[in-house]
């Protein structure tokens, strides 16, 4: 480990070229970078509508990545699209030098989410269309936000550096990240921030509460018949995924209580007197470890294999995604909390948190409102917690990163839900997103005028990564499915582009849409 430290001492005369800056001065630019971010409340305001506006799933986030890509490319950054071959991916870059600094975060939506934004009953403005029910139009415009404001502040001191904004595509199908991590997207990158929409501020190192993950398709052939003429003749592929669903869920008592799996037929033949030739099954394999993962993923297709030798048929597989467990770095954790600190929570108004309490009592959470005190930064539990994934696991383990975590949205709802898009697209989303970019903003600061903690945060991720080696669960073979919820939003879009925020005409999203803020039930 001695030898790590002694070579990452000279990473500074290579990390930097500007020449150091007292901390008076540093003061100074971080005042004025926070000044500006908060200047453009209302740039943010229209960036989170507009892309609360396109409620586009993962794959399909066309107009999303049209819009995001044409306002960079207009503020000076350098656009590169199709990402490992996915068509919504992109990067846009600017500056020079090093440290080169990655602000990422997620664009997708969740199906059948759709909400009409501080309405606070379920009331969707296109009944079963998907809608920001995750709250993933909130993160790249906070990033923009902030950059933008770095940007000024960069060009006026000749700040050495390099900005790169990114998307997280098809999160919720932890579609993209490992793609990005395999095929070298970062791998000119020094640091990583990726924000992600909360009720709180925060942050945390060390090993984050949740899973990791692969998801896999299973497909079954086998032979057609007449239902009633002639079954016998058949060899029902849908017989092969019930059993391998019930040996599933059998083995499921004989697996770590920490681990979570699930499952969706998404092929169950076409009509019932007809025995399904092919049928097919989508599993979510979780656990805390990547042995853990990679092992449930064995268990997986063995019993297809089983299932496939009891029905006569064949069984492939195909992996559609996969995400590490997340492990974020201490020395960028430890800078961003001190500036989540010096920012603190928006002040809410008394009209944001009647919504918020309004809506706790629809969805029959405690009815607090919205949060008021900070929370804690985060620290490694002394025994792992399971939960959901995030496939920023993957470039946790490329690059050293953190994720702050935005107030954005309002506690006590449970997630994926229609509920949870009801602030998206309101004062608290856009206060949030203020907030959130004032302390990225300050922390990149930190990081583009301190070489020291960048040799810090490269020297925890050496140890962090010394008998960890990241191995992608994805193959050099795998691509991506950017065929994934294609069908679903040809059937909605049409509908959904009605309800396009034009910015040009209204002040707010809100306005637009005829909504009085808040909206509750009498």
């Amino acid at each position: 480990m001695k030898y790590v430290y002694l070579l990452l001492l000279f990473v500074p005369i290579a990390l930097y070229s500007q020449t150091k800056l007292s901390p008076k001065k540093v003061e100074k630019i971080k005042e004025e970078v926070d000044k500006d971010v908060q200047s453009r409340q209302k740039e943010a305001q229209v960036l989170v509508d507009k892309l609360f506006s396109f409620a586009e799933l993962g794959f399909q986030e066309f107009q999303t990545a049209e819009y995001i890509t044409a306002y960079l490319e207009k503020e000076g950054f350098t656009i590169n699209r199709d990402i490992s071959g996915i068509p919504t991916a992109w990067t846009a870059t600017w500056g020079k030098g090093k440290p080169v600094i990655a602000l990422g975060s997620d664009i997708d939506c969740i199906p059948k989410a759709s909400q009409k934004p501080g309405v606070a009953y379920h009331d969707p403005m296109v009944e079963g269309a998907p809608g920001h029910g995750e709250g993933h139009n909130a993160g790249v415009p906070l990033n923009i936000i902030a950059a933008l404001s770095l940007k000024k502040q960069m060009e006026a001191q000749n700040l050495s550096g390099t900005l790169m904004i990114w998307p997280g595509v098809a999160e919720e199908l932890v579609g993209t990240k490992a793609y990005y991590a395999r095929d070298g997207v970062f791998k000119d990158v020094d640091l990583c921030i990726f924000t992600h929409v909360s009720n709180n501020m925060n942050v945390s190192w060390g090993q984050a509460t949740g899973t990791g993950l692969v998801s896999v398709e299973y497909t079954f052939s086998g032979e057609s018949a007449h239902s009633a003429g002639s079954p016998w003749r058949g060899r029902s592929a849908l017989d092969g995924v019930e059993l391998m669903n019930v040996g599933w869920n059998y083995r499921r008592e004989h697996l770590s209580p920490l681990h979570r799996s699930h499952y969706v037929i998404v092929d169950g033949g076409d009509q019932p007197n007809v025995v399904p030739s092919k049928a097919s099954v989508w599993y979510y394999f979780r656990g805390i470890t990547y042995n853990e993962i990679t092992d449930l993923f064995e268990a997986g297709n063995q019993i297809a294999d089983g299932a496939a030798l009891m029905t006569k048929t064949s069984v492939s597989h195909r992996i559609l995604g996969s995400a590490w467990p997340r492990h974020f770095n201490k020395p960028m954790a430890e800078a961003m909390y001190k500036n989540i600190q010096k920012v603190g929570l928006p002040s809410w108004s008394e009209d944001d948190n009647v919504l918020a309490k309004a809506l706790q009592k629809e969805v029959g959470s405690e009815e607090k409102g919205l949060e008021t005190v900070l929370d804690k930064i985060g620290v490694p539990k002394e025994r792992p917690i399971s939960g959901g994934s995030d496939d920023i696991g993957d470039i946790s383990w490329t690059v050293p990163t953190i994720t702050l975590r935005f107030p954005s949205n309002i506690p006590g709802l449970q997630g994926h839900h229609w509920s949870n898009a009801v602030a998206m697209a309101t004062p608290i989303a856009h206060k949030g997103v203020v907030n959130g970019a004032r302390a990225l903003s300050l922390t990149v600061i930190d990081l583009l005028t301190n070489p020291q903690l960048v040799t810090e945060a490269r020297a925890y991720f050496a140890e962090q990564t010394k008998n960890q080696k990241y191995i992608p669960l994805i193959s050099n073979e795998d691509t991506p499915p950017v065929y994934l919820n294609s069908a679903i939003m040809e059937r909605y879009k049409s509908e959904l582009s009605k309800y396009y925020y034009d910015e040009t005409k209204y002040d707010t999203y809100l306005e637009q849409l005829g909504i009085t803020y808040p909206t509750i039930k009498k």
